[in-house]
């Protein structure tokens, strides 16, 4: 504390004096010549082995030893022998002279010291209160200020629901934290409103697809009631069982991309070979329709991956080429750098390249495509894209060799 660097100064102070007095007796003053002074704020006393006062300052004339302490050694004494009534602090020390021991015995003044901690004590007790209003009065105005961004932003946060993500927390100016935060917050936002819109797109193009099948068959049965002897019973079934048929694939593509969302698709990993699928499905679309296909690109390419679901990529390729074919569809599978390529070709119309970007979203239908005489629901391509990132492969989308659409599907490559 302060009172004890104050005291050790003052006893520092005095052990000097009694050293000064010490060196002088030791180069044969007379101590009587060296105690001569009448400083009320040190006093000196020499003192002889036997405990008689050889000489003293005149303050302590005619007073026995004020103190006997160990040769180097200090105390703080209350009350001395002195009109003075302030304490000392004494301090001692040995000198030898024409063969005799003498004490020297220093005490100096504490008064200086007390009074100096007093007035620093009692300017704390007035002043620390007020200091301590102004620094806190100015950190509540400088922190007040600098939150004033962290407020307005909880303000707009608290008004943001699930029909309000349009809105944007307002970000402060320069680059500190806060300003980060803001930005990371509006970024977030920004994310959960595309998902939000994504959603409700998705929610209103599956009613509609829904709607469509459900009606057909809705009006089939109505027909096949209020007529029922102008009804070709197998007829009507087979109308009835193909908007089934497509009912069920459009469900069945919903639940796969429902679960792709939700990150609960598990994919058996084994080796496939790419090219026995491309073979597979050229073979069925040569049965089932009167395109041409052509499969002389086709040479061996192994990948890792789900068979059924790289299947299903390979199906919604071929069915989407041959939907939009004028006579042609080509397949070709190469295996170079590592990876594995596939591309699926058609002759039909191509797509506009400002509308590429689009093509893989969900329930996406280019406008020659849009009746339903075409098939599909518009999640075919969406499925193979996001089956294709789920193995670690990328799509793309160009024009073919002989005139319209190719679409290409890289995956990586199994030894």
């Amino acid at each position: 504390t302060m009172q004890n660097v104050m005291e050790n100064n003052v006893t520092a102070g005095a052990r000097l004096r009694a050293r000064d007095v010490v060196a002088s007796i030791e180069e044969g003053q007379s101590p009587a010549d060296l105690v001569v002074g009448n400083d009320d704020d040190v006093v000196v006393q020499i003192v002889d082995v036997t405990g008689a006062v050889v000489a003293s300052t005149s303050s302590l004339s005619g007073d026995d030893p004020i103190i006997r302490l160990p040769s180097g050694a200090s105390r703080v004494v209350e009350h001395l022998p002195i009109p003075d009534d302030d304490p000392f602090v004494v301090v001692t020390a040995t000198a030898r002279s024409a063969g005799k021991e003498l004490t020297v015995v220093v005490g100096r003044n504490l008064d200086l010291m007390k009074e100096t901690v007093a007035h620093v004590t009692r300017g704390l007790l007035i002043g620390l209160p007020l200091l301590l209003v102004i620094v806190g009065s100015t950190t509540w105005s400088v922190v007040g200020r600098a939150l004033e961004p962290v407020e307005s932003i909880r303000k707009e946060v608290a008004y943001i629901s699930e029909s309000e993500l349009h809105r944007r927390v307002p970000t402060p100016p320069g680059e500190d934290e806060i300003a980060k935060l803001a930005a990371t917050m509006n970024a977030m936002l920004d994310r959960l409103e595309v998902g939000r819109d994504k959603q409700q797109r998705l929610v209103s193009d599956a009613a509609h697809e829904l709607r469509n099948p459900i009606a057909s068959i809705r009006h089939h049965a109505e027909v096949a009631l209020a007529h029922p002897d102008k009804t070709e019973v197998s007829e009507v079934i087979a109308e009835i069982l193909t908007e089934d048929l497509r009912l069920q694939r459009l469900t069945e593509d919903l639940l796969l991309l429902a679960r792709m969302d939700e990150g609960a698709l598990e994919l058996g990993m084994h080796p496939v070979d790419i090219d026995d699928l491309v073979l597979m499905e050229a073979k069925r679309l040569k049965q089932t329709t009167r395109l041409k296909v052509d499969t002389s690109q086709v040479t061996a390419a192994r990948t890792q991956g789900d068979p059924g679901q790289l299947q299903r990529v390979v199906r919604n390729l071929a069915e989407n080429a041959a939907n939009h074919a004028a006579s042609s569809v080509r397949f070709s599978v190469h295996e170079t750098d590592g990876h594995v390529r596939l591309e699926v070709e058609d002759d039909g119309p191509g797509i506009p390249v400002e509308k590429r970007d689009v093509v893989f979203e969900r329930f996406t239908r280019l406008d020659d495509a849009r009746d339903r005489g075409h098939g599909g629901t518009g999640l075919g391509l969406a499925i193979v894209k996001e089956i294709v990132t789920l193995h670690g492969g990328e799509t793309q989308v160009g024009d073919a060799s002989i005139g319209g659409a190719r679409f290409r599907v890289v995956l990586p490559s199994h030894a």
